[in-house]
């Protein structure tokens, strides 16, 4: 049976294009889960729903193809809808699972793309764009030789982070069971089935559809903290534990590939960080406790993942005494692990006398499982376990004694298998799995600082101090060898961030030093800031073991961030301090708050400004610099392609060295595959690489950066502008979905940093989120096209030649043509038809101020952008994208429709019968467009 969800003929959805094939391969399998989808509805709600369902798609198609009057029609049946909750619920959950199942069959034309190109690039013997095997070819040829290469992969650092920002809005349950059809498809693509066995795998993915299809899309209360640390775990456990492995391996035969006859030490250049269970600026749920929580499962997953590994290879490894020898230190230390072993195990242990490494690897199994639960006993009054391993490096000993005997008695093959998989998965995770950031507000550290001083009389008012004053008596502190706080007898807040730091010093005696390595301070605005937190690490035995990382957030304290490093770099307490580091500093750049600060122009400008100067003033100093951006999915929040975007840096801002967040829906698009969580870790790694190169960089004219300050400061103007009049916060909260996207339970962290509805309370993620669900997409172009087309239109030299001159930098310039791309994005996925209709919604004198302001805005920069790249159309360069929004958006459209219906129904009746109902398709609805546009905030 064909039911209309599935793609007709001759349409394609989104998708990295490789030949016919692939998008045949699409086809096939959106029709397939569509029909699927068709007959779960006929047989869950009955034809009624599923032809009411089809007519308004039919009318959405017909709506787009030019047909005026199906606007009206869609109106009409959206109203209707909105009379009847139960059908507008049935047909929003059609809409929203028919997204989730072409996302699925994306991922795997993306999958199959990916390995028909891997395979033609091997058959070419020319490496693919964007690898591991390009990046070093492309070095090589820069003039980088083997020895230089040695001397550079040290330094090569990239460090992904997930965040729990609250911007996935799929339920880890629908997540399951999305994963589980995944893998049942990608089974039916590489494998060749037979017709029954196709049969049952048709009826599991049926199945599934089902209980997707009974199952609530929305949770029914926030995730708790813990909820979200198991959330970043999964993708540890089901990916990253075997990804990465295989990326070090990728890029140990891209060296010897390049160098042939060279050999390579390869260091850990990758490895994980998490915010999860750490991060509790404006989030209150993130205690000591819930902090200890996360790092207790942290080691108890990674023991667990180690121990499945090791008991695989205890199957494995059965080399025996009759047929090859073993080292003496392995043999000694399998005497020494006998006698920490009880004697009623000692009989399983005798059987394995003649095969020494299944002898060492059950040990090796069941100090795993002493250490496990030695890990889950309160780690201030546990018993330590003699059996239990004290430290990851004993454990990674006793794995490299058993690779050492097998390179030394004919086992090379052996040692470099399974086995060398294992030792670098523990020289990456350790037993911390991923180093767990701290984040904490500067207010927090003021305010504790300030009543600790006053107890002991070291400052009055310590906040209202000038500067000068605050920095003085905090250097002297953190010089003074007495403790500030013995005793944790102050205020609960106070007692919180003293306990915190107590805390990390724990973590890194139980579990290593990498266990938490990274303290980062929101809203940093002076050097007291930093040294605050310095005095407090002090305190609790961290001086020298911390990295103390300001974060750098509003368009001020961009501007502000290289006067206050120097100055820090300049205080020789903090230099003692550095000089533990290595002279290495972190610093971390927000992408959010400064784009909601500035706009999106004036946002990257002072991104790439303050970057440059950044590195100039570490440069000055002697200090090696470890930028961290802070990055969200969407283009208003610092998204698209991560390698672009790194490559469009300026280049002494990175060196090889990154760290970077990884957030919310991102976290999931780009970690569920396998094959896609190795592509996307292969792209990062490959253009961070790419920095190490010695050619020096060609400078952009100095012309440009004026150019640049110019076209900024006009954009500023433009969104400010805006963003102050008088009219535009009601306009914000009546034309878009932002009070009810708070009660979607997304996230355990509050949507405002305070309960007023004031844009400057607001988080960033519910800013983007807001404007993409009314398809306006403001923080991604905004004020653009004003500055572009008013820089063009000025000056003596005439529109003429200063728009050739931005054609130039968009054709030269790495950085300008990011910005530029994204505004593209931006304008691509936005649509002011459907923001026309969201906009109804608002009074008519606010409507008339600003969505006019908004569409005038939105055309201009939409003339100037193309304009610029002399594309006849938006995402020329972009083909596969511009088709999947060409043909997403009939989808997309009938959510929209339904959910301005909602709206406004609920606006006119706040208290009526239906109330409860008609809020519940609203959040179904918002689900349902973030599926489809594959975007949140």
């Amino acid at each position: 049976m064909q039911t209309g969800l599935a793609v007709e003929a001759g349409e394609t959805v989104a998708g990295e294009t490789s030949g016919e094939d692939s998008q045949d391969r699409l086809r096939h399998w959106v029709r397939t889960l569509g029909n699927l989808l068709g007959e779960t509805i006929i047989e869950q709600e009955g034809q009624a729903i599923f032809d009411l369902e089809e007519k308004i798609r039919a009318l959405a198609k017909n709506w787009r193809a030019g047909d005026h009057r199906a606007q009206h029609e869609i109106t009409r049946m959206a109203d209707y809808l909105v009379e009847d909750t139960p059908q507008a619920l049935a047909v929003l959950k059609a809409f929203t699972t028919y997204f989730q199942l072409v996302n699925l069959a994306e991922e795997l034309q993306r999958m199959l793309t990916l390995r028909h190109r891997a395979r033609r690039a091997f058959e070419r013997n020319i490496p693919q764009a964007e690898t591991l095997a390009n990046a070093v070819l492309r070095l090589r040829a820069e003039g980088v030789d083997a020895a230089e290469m040695r001397e550079l992969l040290p330094e090569l650092t990239v460090i992904p982070v997930f965040t729990a920002h609250p911007t996935e809005s799929k339920r880890r349950t629908v997540l399951f069971k999305l994963k589980t059809m995944s893998a049942i498809l990608t089974e039916l693509e590489l494998n060749d089935p037979l017709p029954q066995e196709m049969q049952e795998k048709f009826r599991e993915l049926q199945e599934n559809i089902v209980v997707m299809w009974q199952s609530d899309e929305m949770r029914d209360r926030p995730p708790t903290v813990m909820d979200e640390v198991r959330n970043g775990l999964y993708f540890f456990e089901n990916t990253l534990i075997d990804v990465v492995p295989a990326i070090y391996k990728e890029l140990r035969r891209a060296l010897e590939a390049a160098y042939p006859g060279e050999h390579f030490e390869l260091p850990v250049v990758l490895r994980y960080g998490s915010w999860v269970g750490g991060d509790r600026d404006g989030n209150p749920f993130v205690t000591v406790e819930i902090t200890e929580e996360a790092l207790r499962a942290h080691k108890d997953l990674v023991l667990e993942l180690y121990a499945t590994r090791v008991e695989a290879l205890y199957s494995h490894l059965s080399s025996a005494k009759t047929r090859v020898s073993f080292s003496d230190d392995l043999l000694e230390s399998v005497a020494r692990d006998w006698e920490l072993v009880p004697e009623n195990e000692r009989d399983v242990l005798e059987r394995f006398g003649m095969e020494p490494y299944r002898q060492k690897l059950i040990m090796m199994y069941r100090r795993l499982r002493a250490t496990r639960a030695e890990n889950r006993q309160n780690w201030r009054t546990r018993k330590p376990d003699p059996r239990a391993y004290a430290s990851v490096d004993e454990f990674l000993g006793d794995l490299r004694l058993i690779q050492s005997s097998l390179h030394a008695h004919k086992g090379e093959r052996l040692a470099h298998g399974w086995l060398a998989d294992l030792v670098r998965a523990v020289e990456v995770f350790g037993f911390h799995l991923a180093t767990l950031d701290i984040r904490q507000h500067s207010e927090r550290h003021r305010q504790a600082m300030g009543e600790i001083l006053e107890r002991y009389h070291l400052a009055q008012d310590y906040a209202d101090l000038d500067e000068d004053a605050r920095v003085e008596i905090l250097r002297q502190e953190i010089g003074n060898r007495r403790p500030l706080t013995a005793l944790l007898d102050f205020a609960e807040d106070t007692n919180e961030t003293v306990a915190l730091f107590r805390l990390i010093r724990q973590a890194q005696i139980q579990m290593g030093m990498s266990a938490v390595q990274t303290y980062i301070i929101s809203m940093t605005t002076q050097v007291s800031n930093i040294l605050e937190v310095l005095l407090l690490a002090h305190d609790s035995g961290l001086f020298g073991r911390l990295d103390v990382t300001p974060l750098f957030e509003t368009i001020e304290d961009l501007r502000a961030a290289p006067a206050i490093m120097s100055a820090l770099f300049e205080d020789p307490v903090y230099r003692e301090h550095l000089d533990a580091r290595d002279n290495r500093q972190q610093i971390m750049i927000g992408y959010s708050d400064s784009n909601k600060d500035g706009g999106y122009l004036m946002a990257n400008w002072m991104l790439y400004t303050a970057q440059r100067e950044l590195a100039r003033v570490c440069d000055e100093h002697g200090v090696k610099l470890m930028l961290f951006h802070g990055r969200g999915g969407s283009v208003g929040r610092g998204g698209g392609p991560a390698n672009r975007a790194i490559l469009a840096q300026p280049p002494e801002s990175v060196r090889g060295r990154i760290k970077i967040t990884e957030q919310g829906e991102v976290v999931s698009s780009r970690y569920a595959n396998p094959a896609i969580a190795a592509r996307h870790l292969e792209q990062l790694m490959s253009a961070v690489l790419l920095t190490l190169g010695t050619r020096p960089h060609p400078p952009q004219p100095p012309a440009w950066f004026d150019a640049m300050e110019e076209l900024s400061s006009l954009s500023f103007d433009k969104y400010r502008a805006l963003i102050e009049k008088p009219e535009f916060l009601d306009f914000f909260h009546q034309a878009t979905p932002i009070d009810h996207i708070g009660l979607l339970n997304i996230g355990s962290r509050p949507a405002k940093r305070k309960q007023t509805t004031a844009i400057g309370d607001l988080r960033a993620i519910p800013w983007v989120f807001a404007w993409t669900q009314s398809r306006v997409n403001l923080p991604s172009w905004y004020g653009v096209g004003t500055a572009l087309a008013e820089w063009s239109e000025a000056g003596e030299d005439g529109n003429a030649t200063r728009l050739g001159e931005l054609r130039t930098m968009y054709a030269d310039w790495p950085f300008f043509r990011a910005v530029i791309d994204n505004v593209q994005m931006g304008l691509g996925k936005g649509d002011m038809q459907i923001a026309s209709l969201y906009a109804e919604l608002a009074e008519a004198d606010i409507r008339q101020v600003i969505f006019d302001d908004l569409q005038a805005e939105y055309d201009r920069t939409l003339q100037m952008v193309l304009a610029i790249t002399g594309y006849a159309e938006l995402l020329d360069n972009e083909s596969w994208l511009q088709r999947s929004i060409r043909l997403r958006n009939p989808y997309v459209d009938p959510l929209n429709y339904i959910q301005v219906a909602l709206l406004r129904r609920l606006r006119e009746e706040p208290e009526g019968p239906n109330a409860k109902a008609i809020q519940d398709a609203i959040l179904l609805s918002v689900n349902g467009v973030a599926a489809g546009l594959q975007s949140v905030g």
